[in-house]
């Protein structure tokens, strides 16, 4: 405590010298800390891959740190049965809601790279559970953990960032949903055989009856 007492002492002098002396400005001392960047979030398109396939695209919103996740694109396969386009087992709001567009993810609070406190519906069963998420720190990976009780009974998935030019393949009724404010441009392709009518050159003002008579 004492050598404590010393050093900062010894500290407090050099200080003191330094600004007794001429020319030598106080800003010298204290110096500003630069702002800090801003780290990458989970707002935009992610893909779920299994096998090397997509199986799902998620749609994640930020409504001013609170952040949200719908499902964007689903990706049918054999496996599928009537009705599993529906979320037929929820138990509330989002009761008889189609999966497509659906909000899955809520409340996810951001703290950094982490977010905490959300929760996640599994539409196959109605079940919600407690989730969290990280961003990786490039940006490009989202790990996201569902979890009963405490979040070492979880498991951990994987989603990777998609363009956000791909926002533009996605169904209007998402869009829409999600971004309702906002148009999201989408690419018209050109109708095949389709033919565009040549202009036609202009033709030479014929001569009025006064003329002709002249």
């Amino acid at each position: 405590m004492v050598q404590f007492r010393s050093r900062q002492l010894a500290v407090m002098a050099t200080a003191a010298t330094l600004l007794a002396t001429p020319g030598f400005a106080a800003e010298q001392v204290v110096a500003a800390p630069a702002p800090a960047a801003a780290g990458p979030t989970a707002a935009g398109l992610w893909q779920k891959l299994e096998d090397g396939k997509p199986v799902v695209w998620v749609l994640v919103v930020d409504h001013g740190g609170i952040y949200e996740g719908a499902i964007a694109k689903t990706f049918p396969s054999a496996d599928d049965k009537p009705g599993d386009d529906i979320c037929s087992k929820c138990v509330d709001d989002r009761k008889g809601q189609p999966v497509l567009g659906i909000s899955f993810i809520r409340n996810m609070q951001q703290q950094g790279l982490k977010y905490e406190n959300g929760n996640i519906l599994d539409p196959r069963d109605g079940k919600v559970y407690k989730a969290k998420m990280s961003v990786s720190s490039d940006g490009r990976a989202l790990t996201v953990r569902g979890y009963w009780g405490i979040a070492l009974l979880g498991k951990d998935e994987t989603w990777y960032r998609l363009p956000d030019a791909q926002m533009a393949s996605l169904d209007p009724s998402v869009t829409a949903k999600y971004f309702p404010n906002q148009t999201v441009a989408a690419k018209q392709p050109p109708t095949v055989g389709s033919v565009v009518p040549k202009p036609q050159p202009m033709r030479k003002a014929s001569a009025t009856p006064t003329q002709q008579q002249r």
